[in-house]
């Protein structure tokens, strides 16, 4: 194996979880609300809306029930900010899971970027026990986690790359950056990253191991 790379970095939710889009789509067709509704109100206004200001640890759970429901009055229909938390934990993927235990295998760094908010129990934002038990043995595994909820950014903004970075002594380009979404991707690829948008499984570990030069 011979590869430039020396880390890995991987968002959390929608990549080593199931996304939560897919609970957000469940819930909006259940609600007869518009496809897509959700993530409408959370784009609106994307550095000062109610969903940037939980996840930068700026305003509460009680705060963000309010101010998400005022945003989604705003755009037409009465959601409250409490069931879309409901709707934020998905389940572990156990292929991504055994991808990060042959990258540690490998002598691969591997860090953790996730912007979510302090709600439930720990970095997995849930009420059940067990599941943030699961969530706690998988962020053990990374060098370094960075939760935006604590640093105080957020992606898509480019400091908390850097930060990762300055963490694991690594300059951008020796580190490949996974994301379920594109706008998250384009800064870290700005900064020299190479960057995977993860639409799947099977596409995104076949893309990072077509890096890597190893199969996962």
């Amino acid at each position: 194996m011979k590869t430039d790379y020396e880390a890995v970095l991987w968002d959390f939710g929608g990549v080593i979880t199931s996304s939560p889009f897919e609970a957000f789509n469940r819930h909006e067709a259940t609600h007869g609300l518009p496809h897509g509704f959700i993530r409408q109100v959370n784009s609106r206004n994307p550095d000062s809306n109610a969903w940037a200001r939980l996840e930068r640890n700026e305003i509460g759970g009680d705060e963000f029930d309010i101010a998400f429901r005022a945003e989604a009055q705003a755009l037409g229909h009465d959601v409250r900010g409490a069931e879309v938390l409901a709707l934020l934990s998905g389940d572990i993927r156990p292929r991504m899971v055994a991808a990060l235990d042959a990258l540690k295998a490998a002598g691969f760094a591997i860090g953790c970027i996730t912007n979510n908010a302090q709600v439930g129990h720990g970095p997995g934002m849930t009420d059940d026990n067990a599941k943030a038990a699961a969530v706690a043995a998988v962020l053990a595994r990374f060098d370094h986690v960075i939760e935006s909820s604590r640093a105080g950014v957020r992606k898509p903004d480019p400091r908390i790359y850097q930060m990762m970075c300055e963490a694991l002594s690594l300059d951008p380009a020796r580190c490949i950056y996974l994301d379920d979404l594109g706008i998250n991707c384009k800064p870290a690829a700005a900064l020299g990253m190479a960057a995977i948008k993860v639409n799947g499984e099977d596409q995104a570990l076949a893309e990072l191991g077509a890096l890597l030069g190893m199969r996962l």
